[in-house]
């Protein structure tokens, strides 16, 4: 089998995190079959399009690294791909369907429709076509039908629906399923103004593009008995189904933008990186191993298989994305972050920093930080000397006791005598000194630390004062021993 897949979003909106996985799992089929992957752009409901919505979808996709071998702006044997423009082909099948009794015209109005809801409500039905009662080719007869289309009365094109039968398919990802025809309304599937509705539309594309597997969204599920309906009804054979399973929040409730960001846009807007996002969200639902969380994208090619996809929903841990960028922002050289970060200082008035002090400082940090833009708030004092705002009071409190001046001034004096202002000889200072007056690391590390940066975490200390230099770091001593003097702490 030759293996076609697509993606098919509409251009309503930014893109999904539940849409990028779509995509995504698309993608990593196809590249793991030597298949094609198609984007094709379904915007055939006028009233729900945003303008910039189609360009930015693709720009979000290429962002996460997701190729495509066909679709707009990349030709191919099947086009167009935007639904919008095979409008005549909708038609042209919704015709076939009403000659061979698949589908037929319906007249109701807006109201009507409303009405006929409102009955099915009070007697506790589900909200659903009436065939045999309202406006339509069956209960008007042929001879009214005709008079109605040839007046260019108003209608709608539904699918004609086997009640009395079971519809069933075959799910890669669940398995058999098998749906009542009662449960499954008389879908419109051409609008009164012409347009097609999502079913027709997309059925009849999967069929003309050659479609082979049609892997989507739970949420599309109850839509598949009637896109079986059509395939039958035209005597297409279907493609393979596959629904994947609803990304969930940690309270279990369906991901939405109540619960926070759910776009991609969103996250590369916070500063997440493509291949760390990507990697995250292919792992909502699947994994090929249970020993490795970090994955190249040829390394999740190379494992992908549909049919281990899990059909519960699965949970979007924020936290473990977090650290899943972290691990990524290692693994960047540093002169990538710095392209990164370079814009960010300026933004922050750091604009006379010297580029190869920048890359120490990201050097130094890059290891305790999950995004770029953290570089500039952690690592704040590396860019600028600590004022009085700056410093940590409850560290203050803990860490300089009445004693401490005194402790840590002989100390301060042979720094300034140091002549080799490396980490490496200040360790062997500070090792000669703690014995002498027979101290542990720590009774003058946190202190040595909070007169340096102010904080009381940060990187190494003895690399953060080589980095910073001797002349900086003498005044950031001086400086707050006159404070500690001057009773100004």
């Amino acid at each position: 089998m030759n293996v076609r897949v697509r993606f098919a979003p509409s251009p309503t909106g930014y893109l999904h995190v539940g849409g990028l996985r779509t995509a995504l799992y698309n993608y990593l089929f196809a590249r793991s079959v030597g298949g094609v992957m198609i984007i094709r752009i379904e915007d055939t409901d006028r009233s729900r399009l945003v303008p910039g919505a189609q360009e930015s979808l693709i720009e979000s996709l290429n962002w996460s690294g997701i190729e495509f071998d066909e679709g707009p702006g990349i030709g191919g044997d099947y086009g167009p791909y935007v639904q919008s423009q095979r409008f005549d082909l909708y038609k042209k099948y919704a015709n076939i369907l009403i000659g061979n009794d698949s589908a037929y015209y319906a007249f109701d109005t807006p109201r009507e429709i409303e009405a006929m809801r409102e009955r099915q409500k009070k007697a506790g039905l589900a909200p659903k076509y009436d065939r045999s009662t309202m406006k339509n080719q069956y209960t008007l007869g042929k001879e009214k039908t005709k008079q109605l289309l040839d007046s260019a009365q108003k209608y709608v094109i539904r699918l004609k629906v086997p009640f009395s039968e079971d519809i069933k398919f075959k799910d890669v990802i669940r398995g058999d399923v098998s749906v009542n025809g009662r449960d499954v309304d008389d879908q419109v599937l051409l609008k009164s103004d012409g347009f097609p509705t999502y079913h027709l539309a997309n059925v009849v594309d999967d069929h003309a593009m050659e479609i082979s597997h049609v892997i989507r969204g739970e949420e599309w599920l109850p839509s598949t008995p009637k896109h079986v309906l059509l395939y039958k009804a035209f005597g297409w054979e279907q493609p393979a189904w596959a629904h994947l399973p609803l990304l969930l929040n940690n309270n279990k409730s369906k991901l939405s933008k109540r619960h926070g960001d759910v776009s991609v846009e969103d996250f590369k807007e916070k500063g997440y990186l493509p291949h760390a996002l990507t990697n995250f969200v292919a792992l909502l639902g699947w994994n090929p191993s249970g020993d490795q969380e970090i994955y190249s994208m040829e390394e999740l090619i190379a494992g992908f298989k549909l049919e281990k996809v899990n059909k519960g929903g699965a949970i979007f841990d924020r936290p473990k994305l977090e650290w899943m960028n972290s691990m990524y922002l290692r693994k960047i050289p540093v002169t990538e972050i710095y392209k990164g970060l370079a814009p960010l200082l300026d933004g922050k008035g750091y604009s006379n920093l010297e580029q190869n002090y920048v890359l120490s400082v990201i050097n130094l940090l890059k290891e305790r930080i999950n995004f770029t833009h953290d570089f500039v708030e952690f690592g704040s004092y590396m860019w600028q000397r600590p004022d009085e705002n700056d410093f940590d009071e409850k560290y203050i409190k803990k860490q300089w006791k009445e004693n401490t001046a005194e402790l840590i001034t002989p100390l301060i004096e042979r720094f300034r005598l140091l002549g080799d202002w490396t980490k490496d000889a200040m360790h062997l200072l500070v090792v000669e000194y703690l014995e002498e007056k027979g101290l542990k690391f720590g009774a003058v590390m946190h202190p040595l630390r909070l007169m340096a940066t102010g904080k009381p975490v940060g990187a190494d200390l003895l690399t953060t004062l080589q980095i910073l230099g001797k002349d900086e770091s003498m005044v950031r001593f001086d400086n707050f021993l006159t404070r500690s003097k001057n009773g100004k702490l």
